[in-house]
């Protein structure tokens, strides 16, 4: 079986640009890190920028058209994506850049072998091998061993499952174009200063963890979410959470369960991040939790969006920086006129709901394509056979 180091021109992490944070930009040559990188995809927000002098300095680290992506160090080790664009950009010292030779290995195929449930938790036992942090080096990952397709073969196997990303990517543009639209909207109506707070006209909660001690808590069916869930979000609204609760567990939780529109923003260490509910869920301490009339939850989710560097402002901790329920009650509502408000509704809504209609789809092709992708690899299913799966999902959804 031939090694990842055989088949590959480069295998290697980025680099810091000099002076750390304080090197970004507003606009520029993007730097991807570790944030930026899903399973599969990239996420636009929180991408960092440096000046085109900084980015010379990092030649070295420069990612080129169908590089291949990987996470290499702290809780999203392992995710792995693709850079399918010819604009330049470079990675940070969290990410590895593996090249593959064109004539040897298929850089889709080899991302999504990387990303097969096999092999991903074997890169996760191989960084937590180390003496410190968890952490992949460039020796680790040159001796993976491949199994030893053909480059024909290879493309054979990623094609149905690149379908399939596709549609998705299509959905995110337009999940992305609807929630900026919503942006659009807000900013455009004249606000109405006014006397209330937001615990005058919303409800307002915080969330809770069951004990981890109880297993009986745990793997259940009832959504719980965490800010990892809400950050890694590639639209508007949360549906399916990483871990779920159980009755038992809801019910031994100082938190309530919450209903769809609720809206969920993160309110330690990354504050403001924000998301609609799409089922009833529950949350840990690390959100603030708006429950809020249908004909103001538009209007709300997009202020909240757009005070996050207010909220920021209010946050304070010794630990760690975190906007407690208390303060956020007291902050002010911002109003409008009834006209306006219905008017906005009027767009948003319906915005918003194509978002959501979007991120489901997505949901159901994401769950086919991660259901074919062991069968393919294994041969327990052929290409055809995965092709017709494939289109089917793409065209139904």
């Amino acid at each position: 079986m031939p090694s990842l180091k055989e088949l590959t021109t480069k295998i290697g992490s980025g680099s810091t640009p000099r002076g750390g944070k304080s090197a970004y930009i507003g606009s520029g040559i993007p730097i991807i890190r570790s944030q930026n990188i899903m399973d599969l995809s990239f996420h636009e927000s929180g991408l960092a920028f440096i000046s085109e002098e900084q980015a010379q300095s990092m030649e070295s680290v420069s990612v080129h058209l169908n590089d291949v992506l990987l996470n290499i160090t702290g809780d999203s080790t392992a995710r792995v994506a693709i850079w399918n664009r010819r604009q330049q950009a470079r990675v940070n010292q969290h990410v590895a850049i593996i090249r593959a030779n064109p004539d040897q290995l298929d850089p889709y195929w080899l991302m999504y072998w990387l990303y097969s449930p096999e092999v991903k938790q074997h890169l996760l036992m191989l960084a937590s091998s180390g003496a410190s942090r968890a952490a992949l080096t460039k020796g680790m990952l040159e001796q993976l061993e491949l199994p030893d397709f053909s480059v024909r073969l290879q493309q054979s196997i990623s094609a149905p499952l690149r379908v399939l990303d596709d549609k998705i990517s299509t959905n995110v543009r337009i999940i992305n174009a609807t929630d900026s639209l919503v942006d659009v909207l807000y900013s455009r109506v004249s606000k109405m200063p006014t006397e209330q707070s937001f615990a005058k006209v919303v409800q307002v909660f915080g969330g809770s963890t069951p004990s981890t001690k109880n297993d009986a808590f745990w793997d259940g069916d009832i959504n719980w979410a965490t800010p990892t869930d809400i950050t890694a979000l590639d639209g508007p609204w949360i549906g399916d959470t990483s871990r779920k609760i159980t009755e038992a567990g809801l019910a031994s939780m100082s938190s309530s369960l919450h209903p769809e529109n609720s809206i969920l923003m993160t309110s330690r260490a990354t504050i403001g991040a924000i998301a609609l509910a799409s089922g009833p869920i529950a949350t840990n301490q690390g959100f603030i939790v708006v429950e809020a009339p249908d004909e103001l939850t538009p209007w709300l989710f997009a202020q909240m969006k757009a005070r996050k560097r207010e909220f920021e402002a209010w946050a304070n901790g010794a630990t760690f920086m975190e906007l407690s329920r208390g303060n956020f009650k007291k902050l002010p509502f911002i109003g409008c006129s009834e006209d306006d408000l219905q008017a906005f509704n009027d767009v948003a809504w319906p915005l918003l709901k194509r978002a959501q209609a979007a991120q489901k789809e997505n949901q159901v092709l994401a769950r086919t394509r991660d259901e074919l992708l062991p069968l393919l690899m294994s041969g327990r299913i052929t290409v055809g056979e995965a092709e017709n799966v494939a289109g089917t999902a793409a065209s139904e959804s």
